[in-house]
């Protein structure tokens, strides 16, 4: 019997997985979905990078436009996180949360009203006779004006030698006193007054409900994890703010005391007030130790005859400023606060600028607020994004933990 044998073609038989080079289905499925996911997570990263230097670059001139809202509030938020530790013992001991805060906000304006009292009744008497004193500040400046004088003409006919031009004589201008301080403070008080009252409100209510809202926040979490991050976060924005404020208010203090009985001994009039100045504006980094010696040399042209004389208050203050930047804040406040110096400058120049003196005052605290919020949340990884795969870098090394892995 005759075999019927198919004319049709045969298949050829498939390819076994992996050979030849070739990768099974299921594999390169993935590696596409691998890409475009990368694909999608840098596009998210790129529009978010895009929107953060927008708002980056908004926010200035919205903080510095509305002062009147944001500055208040803003100082007040950091007082009462200064604050919470006071809080919290008291509702440790069983105090009832409005009364603690009522304790807390009553304890600040208590110090902080003998603190201007020590420093703005007394400036506003001595400040006073500057018109009264300018002549002798100019008979204790004469010697340095005659050396700068002669200086110059030495100049003069040096470059004579070299270059014929003209030349033109040295300008003088006439420094005024300032006696318009008053009248700008009498004119702005109504507004001061209301931010003060407004602050001292916000201090109020933001301790009054802060174990209900810290409450709140963690339990809001949906996930265990993101419960204890967020509690962690809390507790270091506390810690941190609380100490460096408290630890810096001390050492202030000391050395306001300290310089005080230092212009005390050499008879130098309102010897606390000066200390007040030099505690207060020591809380400005760099440039507020500065201020201080040079108002100090003011007052000491005001007070003494003699040049050398007046140039003893500025000394005694740059003396123990050396001691205590170099000696003791190190010693006391350790690696645990310890702040970039760049960051510290950068900060300072951006706050200064955005509102001034009081922004100078709250640059360091607001720079360990946002240095201990973004080490947890993560910050933006630039060059990652640029060169590699990550968009955000968590820094735990400071607390001990383990480093997370840049996250996609």
């Amino acid at each position: 019997m005759a075999t019927i044998q198919d004319d049709q073609p045969k298949s050829p038989p498939l390819p076994r997985p992996g050979a030849f080079g070739l990768a099974p289905p299921a594999i390169e499925d993935a590696d596409a979905a691998e890409r475009v996911e990368l694909r999608r997570d840098r596009l998210l990263a790129g529009l978010t990078l895009t929107i953060g230097i927008g708002v980056a670059m908004a926010a200035p001139f919205a903080l510095q436009f509305g002062a009147t809202f944001f500055l208040p509030v803003t100082a007040a938020l950091v007082i009462a996180i200064a604050l919470v530790p006071v809080l919290e013992w008291q509702e440790r001991h069983r105090v009832p949360s409005p009364l603690a805060a009522l304790v807390c906000v009553l304890l600040f304006l208590v110090a902080a009203n003998v603190a201007l009292a020590a420093i703005i009744v007394p400036a506003t008497q001595f400040f006073r006779q500057l018109p009264e004193r300018i002549d002798r500040i100019q008979a204790n400046i004469a010697p340095l004006l005659d050396l700068y004088s002669n200086l110059q003409r030495y100049v003069n006919r040096t470059l004579e030698h070299f270059v014929t031009s003209s030349q033109h004589p040295a300008r003088t201008i006439a420094a005024t006193p300032p006696n318009s301080l008053l009248e700008l403070t009498a004119t702005s008080a109504p507004a001061v007054i209301i931010q003060v009252f407004f602050a001292i409100l916000v201090v109020f209510f933001f301790l009054s409900g802060w174990t209900r809202l810290r409450q709140r926040t963690i339990t809001s979490r949906s996930s265990f994890g993101g419960a204890m991050a967020t509690a962690r976060v809390i507790q270091a924005v506390v810690d941190d703010t609380s100490a460096y404020l408290g630890t810096i208010t001390v050492i202030n203090l000391m050395l306001g005391l300290i310089v005080g009985l230092g212009l005390w001994a050499v008879g130098m009039p309102y010897p606390l007030m000066w200390g007040g100045i030099v505690a207060l504006l020591n809380y400005i980094p760099y440039l507020g130790p500065i201020i201080a010696a040079l108002l100090m040399a003011l007052g000491g042209l005001m007070v003494f005859t003699d040049f050398w004389a007046a140039m003893i208050p500025p000394g005694i203050m740059i003396g123990c400023h050396l001691i205590e930047a170099n000696a003791v804040t190190p010693l006391i406040v350790g690696h645990r606060l310890t702040i970039n110096p760049l960051l510290i400058l950068i900060s300072l120049s951006f706050w200064g600028w955005v509102w001034g003196t009081p922004g100078a005052l709250l640059a360091v605290p607001l720079l360990i607020i946002i240095q201990t919020v973004v080490g947890a949340a993560g910050k933006p990884d630039i060059a990652g994004f640029l060169f590699e795969h990550g968009t955000l870098v968590r820094d735990n090394l400071r607390r001990g933990e383990e480093p997370d892995e840049p996250a996609r």
